[in-house]
């Protein structure tokens, strides 16, 4: 039994089955809770949502206040008591003397906008709404696979919201999400490296041109494909050194945990469990843990090995520094004959650009510039970048933006740079902090 409420009148006990509003509004990554700690009812009050829908038949309200002190009800009668007080739930248009009954309702499903309906947007734009979203999603994910360290099933209905959000965020400017998230730190890695794939699958299936039921699943197939890590001792898995092979050996375990971690979910698509089980596949059968080669593997995990370790070596880790977006595909791509499908890893280029975002270039111009977004439609070659460097006079120079697929620009792209070579520091504040250029 559903009614929607003002969160004016929610109380202690109360079962919120869904905010009414984004996901993004809620102050909880859970689709569902119940309020049981005086904080959680402060938050929600406090957030910007208006109204949420509370299942009454889940929500344990105190039956009745005034019962005398030492007096015992049986179980059974507190039980029915408990289910008569839950059935009367305040509403704010009826008077405190006679609140109205609860209504059987059911909230509202909103149905999912096509995502190809979704307009696209400018990277200042989307990085604002993206910058949000990165902070929510990093912390939906430490308290779902924390849960999940501690033997708790993933909810696959807590997770989708999240993973709607993040597809919603890449179709509109896919190298905003992308760029943010790959700006995590050593300590957060675990959990923003989830983000991050879930946000390059749906990139890449966009790509792929996948119907948006197999969008949304690839999504949801990258933001758990690594929670069997919450298996491997976390001495291991922050070790800042080289591992040992038994160190090695126990993190190789992870997917084969992680799938019987998802296995133990009602519900859990066949997509997100063969991701997790087989990431570390490689097409040559190298991989593990079952050496799968080449159309032994489904499409999905193929997807999965390429996002996988494009995240990885482009990320700060606890034991070495990522790797430039470039030369981060440049590498990849001399692994790609053995180790990724040829024809998806050649899809997933095209779709975050030669030059990825972030990407520190140097332009015919003697100038040097990072890569702040991909030309809509146009060459790999001709993205937008914004110049702030003078190679000629080894000094910073006014920020501009160059639209290198614009007819009336003649500047071009002449090499990738290392921002180390020229000792350039926090050059990803030229591109994250774009609206502070504009």
């Amino acid at each position: 039994m559903l009614k929607k409420i003002p969160v004016t009148d929610l109380k202690l006990g109360m079962y919120i089955e869904k905010v009414v509003g984004s996901w993004l509004a809620s102050p909880f990554w859970q689709k569902h809770i119940l309020l049981e700690r005086l904080e959680d009812l402060q938050r929600v009050q406090a957030s910007s949502v208006k109204e949420v829908w509370i299942d009454v038949s889940k929500s344990r309200i105190i039956a009745h206040q005034g019962v005398a002190a030492g007096q015992d009800e049986d179980e059974d009668e507190d039980d029915g008591a408990e289910e008569e007080a839950v059935g009367a739930v305040p509403d704010s248009t009826a008077s405190a003397a006679a609140p109205a009954p609860a209504v059987a309702q059911r909230a509202p499903r909103i149905p999912r906008a096509p995502l190809s309906s979704i307009a696209p947007v400018s990277l200042d734009r989307e990085l604002k709404q993206a910058s949000v979203l990165i902070k929510k999603s990093r912390d939906a994910v430490h308290s779902m696979f924390t849960e999940a360290r501690m033997g708790k099933a993933v909810a696959v209905e807590d997770a989708m919201p999240l993973v709607e959000e993040i597809s919603e965020s890449v179709m509109r400017n896919a190298g905003a999400m992308i760029g943010l998230a790959r700006l995590k730190t050593a300590d957060d890695y675990t959990y923003m490296h989830s983000v991050a794939v879930c946000a390059l699958m749906i990139a890449l299936g966009k790509q792929l041109k996948l119907d948006d039921e197999q969008i949304r699943q690839a999504g949801l197939a990258g933001l758990l494909h690594d929670i069997g890590k919450m298996a491997v001792p976390p001495p291991i898995l922050n070790k800042p050194g080289k591992l040992t092979d038994e160190e090695f050996n126990a993190v190789k375990q992870h997917p084969s945990q992680g799938h019987q971690m998802l296995l133990e979910t009602p519900g859990m698509p066949d997509a997100a469990l063969d991701v997790c089980l087989h990431h570390h596949e490689k097409i040559d059968g190298t991989g593990y843990p079952e050496g799968l080669k080449g159309g032994q593997i489904s499409v999905f995990a193929r997807m999965g090995a390429i996002c996988d370790v494009y995240d990885a070596i482009t990320s700060n880790r606890p034991y070495k520094q990522g790797w430039c977006p470039a030369e981060s595909l440049r590498r990849m791509a001399e692994w790609s004959k053995g180790h990724f499908d040829e024809h998806m890893f050649a899809a997933f280029i095209k779709c975050i650009g030669i030059y990825p975002v972030g990407t520190l270039v140097r332009l015919k111009s003697e100038r040097l510039g990072v890569v702040v977004e991909q030309a809509s439609g146009q060459s790999l070659i001709k993205p937008k970048v914004r110049v702030f460097y003078s190679a000629r006079a080894r000094s910073y120079v006014r920020p501009e933006l160059v639209d290198l697929a614009s007819a009336a620009v003649t500047d071009s792209i002449v090499a990738r740079e290392d921002a180390a070579a020229w000792d350039l520091k926090d050059i990803d504040r030229y591109w994250s902090g774009a609206t502070e250029f504009a």
